[in-house]
């Protein structure tokens, strides 16, 4: 949520920012200079079609990190709310069979520059946002109970028998 915005409901326009502009649109440039954060998670949803949706996760399971970047957002004397986009970039040849965009997924050996811990201009910090590698993604069918917010159970990863990749 941008700072000036009005109101929350703006907010679902805005979970995510193209990372090839937003250094540069009034509503992320602010975030992009100072406020990057990383949005750690094991995977993440697309629907390729309407009726199997998918789980993305790597290869080997292991948890990875979305670049973001975040906001506080409310009135300046009174209760604040934190808010958060994720970046996304021009779709590797894997996530472009479901998507014409995926989320910039960032190497753990760049969370330093990302996050204002080491030194990195605005070009190295672009230089990030590219796609994660094929190679290194995997795609499983699940239920189309993940659809649903009101399910939260475990079940919801597994991978359906009769179309797991």
């Amino acid at each position: 949520m941008p700072f000036w915005a009005k109101d929350l409901k703006i907010g679902s326009r805005m979970i995510n920012a193209q990372s090839e502009t937003a250094a540069t649109k009034p509503a992320f440039r602010s975030a992009w200079k100072s406020r990057r954060c990383l949005v750690v998670a094991d995977g993440f949803y697309e629907w390729p079609t309407r009726e199997t949706p998918r789980l993305i996760t790597t290869k080997d399971n292991e948890p990875f990190a979305f670049a973001g970047l975040w906001e506080p957002w409310g009135p300046k004397d009174g209760d604040r709310t934190e808010t958060f986009t994720i970046l996304t970039c021009e779709p590797n040849e894997f996530m472009a069979t479901i998507d014409n965009r995926m989320p910039v997924m960032l190497a753990q050996q760049d969370w330093p520059a990302w996050l204002c811990e080491t030194s990195a201009s605005p070009e190295q910090l672009q230089s990030l946002c590219k796609p994660f590698p094929r190679e290194r993604m995997i795609l499983r069918a699940v239920t189309t109970r993940v659809g649903n917010v009101k399910n939260t159970d475990a079940g919801l990863v597994n991978p359906l028998p009769e179309v797991a990749e």
